[in-house]
């Protein structure tokens, strides 16, 4: 328990120096502090020192430091007692350990004093470093500013002085061109001045020489003037002489003629045999003559019937004979190859359904020709001018066969010839070696039904004709029939029909491109072309027509107007306007004299409608 109590003791000894020595550190600095420390040292060893000399210490109470002593002398009292105890030992060794420790502990606090001065030094240099790099920063950036302030300065003093040199380079060169110009000038009026009279000069010489030339031309008229009355007079006397002398010569010879012929007369009058073989003679040249022209005629009238054209024929590519047509087939397929780009109809504009199904019409009978097999016969209709002859001729052409054309009113006319003529025709068109497409316009004539009572034996008898050749399917004709009354047709007929094309009026597309086409046909490539010796002796030079004003919007305007024509009304239309450029005084065609020969031609189509009872009102 005493020693319990010393311990205490002792503790609260060295915690009251502790703190006064505390005390004095904080208001002596760290030396006073050290010294506390290096004097504590002695008193836990048990050694007595010497004490500092102390400064007048006016309080008795306190040193001159501020420290109160009553605290170490009781410390000291304790100290006393404790060294007279028996456990003061212990009590010591308990001191020195406990002193240890804050030493331990004051080291450790110094080392983290250290490092904390070593942060901070280390945070201060770091604060450096970045206020240099900042300065260096703003240095560099200040140089910059300098350096482009400066470039600027430079800059705008160069574009100045540029700009200096520039105005004055101008003003050199209008300088210079105004003394060029006023030079020019100065030249200019010089070289007027001598054309001027060099000009005078001219006049003056070709006066003169006009002069001279008019006398010595009025000296030579004159002189052949004389020469030619001389002449005359001299080719008169001449000239009547050879005419009297051509006169006898003439007289002489018709007098001697006619007394030999006179002479032969007697003797052939007084003569009987020779009466008698004279016109024997005579009668016999005049026979021979004779039978020789019939013989011919009979004889090229079988020519003729064997390879001739059939006289229902009106067109055909063919030719009359199997050697006439190879020229124009030739021409044909030069025509086709280089006119026709295998796109269109040439002159027929048809609706783009319609030509699609010609063309596949064409394609498929040159391939049914290429591999032997069987035509298909064709039934075009429609109304008048819709394009249908036009079509079977390009059908043809595209198909590579022989075309043929007729028409059905030419079989009437033939009584009971017309079987005899139809047979001819199919006998001639079998001939064909590239095939032959045998065309029959206005079909209704004499294919029409045979129990009308209007229809005479004949007729009856060349429809059956027709159907007797047309009974089976032909691998050398293709039949195309043209009508504008389908339903007149006979029932048979239209059974021998495969196709059936209908031709509508051409709609405002078409017939645009009706009135483009026909008005580079009939306005545009007509005018004059390269005459002849004839034409340039006794037919008045053709004008070319010039065309002002027909632009596309006119010729759509127009288009919508003649709603209802056909392409032949559209062509006639055509033709008029043509006919009215040539009758105008300038043969110029403008918009205003378009517009009034198609009103006036819309007008007449609609008169002629109402006239046939046909209009839709």
């Amino acid at each position: 328990m005493a020693q319990k109590c010393a311990i205490g003791l002792i503790s609260a000894v060295v915690a009251s120096v502790s703190l006064s020595q505390s005390k004095v550190a904080a208001a002596d600095g760290p030396q006073q502090q050290a010294a506390a420390s290096a004097s504590s040292q002695p008193l836990t060893a048990g050694k007595e020192s010497s004490a500092p000399p102390r400064a007048r210490n006016d309080n008795p109470r306190t040193s001159s430091g501020g420290f109160d002593p009553e605290a170490l002398e009781r410390g000291a009292k304790a100290l006393k007692e404790i060294n007279n105890s028996s456990y003061a030992k212990k009590v010591f060794e308990s001191i020195k350990q406990q002193e240890e420790t804050k030493q331990t502990e004051f080291a450790a606090k110094g080392k983290e004093y250290k490092a904390m001065q070593a942060q901070a030094e280390t945070e201060r240099q770091k604060v450096i470093y970045d206020e240099q790099k900042k300065l260096s920063q703003h240095q560099a950036q200040t140089k910059s500013q300098m350096a482009r302030y400066e470039d600027d300065l430079a800059r705008k003093r160069m574009q100045a002085e540029n700009e200096f040199h520039r105005t004055r380079n101008q003003e050199l060169v209008k300088m210079q061109e105004d003394s060029a110009i006023r030079q020019e000038q100065a030249r200019r009026a010089t070289e007027e001045q001598i054309q001027a009279q060099r000009r005078q000069t001219e006049r003056e010489k070709a006066e003169i020489e006009r002069e001279t030339i008019k006398v010595k031309a009025i000296a030579e008229a004159e002189g052949r003037a004389h020469e030619a009355r001389l002449a005359e007079d001299v080719n008169r006397r001449m000239l009547v002489d050879r005419a009297n002398a051509e006169r006898e010569k003439w007289v002489a010879a018709i007098n001697t003629t006619f007394d030999h012929i006179g002479g032969g007369l007697r003797a052939i009058l007084t003569d009987q045999n020779k009466l008698i073989v004279a016109v024997g003679g005579a009668t016999a040249l005049a026979a021979g003559i004779y039978t020789t022209r019939e013989g011919a005629k009979v004889i090229w009238s079988y020519v003729d019937r064997i390879l001739g054209q059939p006289s229902l024929i009106r067109e055909s590519s063919r030719g009359k004979y199997p050697w006439s047509g190879s020229v124009s087939r030739v021409m044909s397929t030069l025509r086709g190859k280089g006119g026709s780009n295998g796109k269109g109809f040439g002159d027929v504009i048809l609706h783009p359904s319609l030509q699609k199904r010609i063309e596949h019409l064409a394609n498929a009978t040159a391939n049914t020709k290429s591999h032997q097999a069987p035509f298909r016969n064709m039934l075009f209709y429609g109304p008048p001018g819709t394009g249908k002859t036009m079509a079977a001729r390009e059908l043809a052409r595209k198909s590579g066969l022989d075309y043929a054309l007729m028409t059905g009113g030419d079989v009437a006319p033939l009584g009971s010839q017309a079987v005899t003529k139809i047979h001819q025709l199919f006998d001639w068109g079998k001939k064909s070696k590239r095939g032959l497409l045998l065309f029959i316009d206005e079909a209704d004539a004499f294919l029409c039904e045979r129990n009308k009572t209007y229809m005479s034996e004949a007729q009856r008898s060349a429809l059956n004709a027709l159907l007797f050749r047309t009974g089976d399917q032909s691998k050398d004709i293709v039949l195309a029939l043209a009508t504008n009354r389908p339903g007149d047709l006979d029932s048979a007929v239209a059974d021998r029909v495969d196709e059936v094309l209908e031709f509508p009026l051409p709609g405002e597309e078409e017939r645009f491109k009706l009135l483009s086409l026909y008005l580079e046909k009939y306005i545009a490539q007509a005018g004059p072309r390269k005459p002849g010796l004839f034409d340039r002796l006794f037919k008045k030079e053709q004008q070319k027509i010039e065309i002002k004003g027909v632009t596309e919007e006119l010729l759509k305007e127009a288009a919508a107007k003649t709603e209802g024509f056909s392409g032949r009304e559209i062509a006639k239309l055509m033709a008029s306007v043509q006919a009215a450029v040539y009758g105008s005084e300038d043969c110029v065609l403008d918009s205003v004299l378009f517009r009034e020969v198609v009103d006036y031609k819309v007008a007449e189509h609609q008169q002629r409608r109402k006239l046939a009872g046909t209009d839709s009102k």
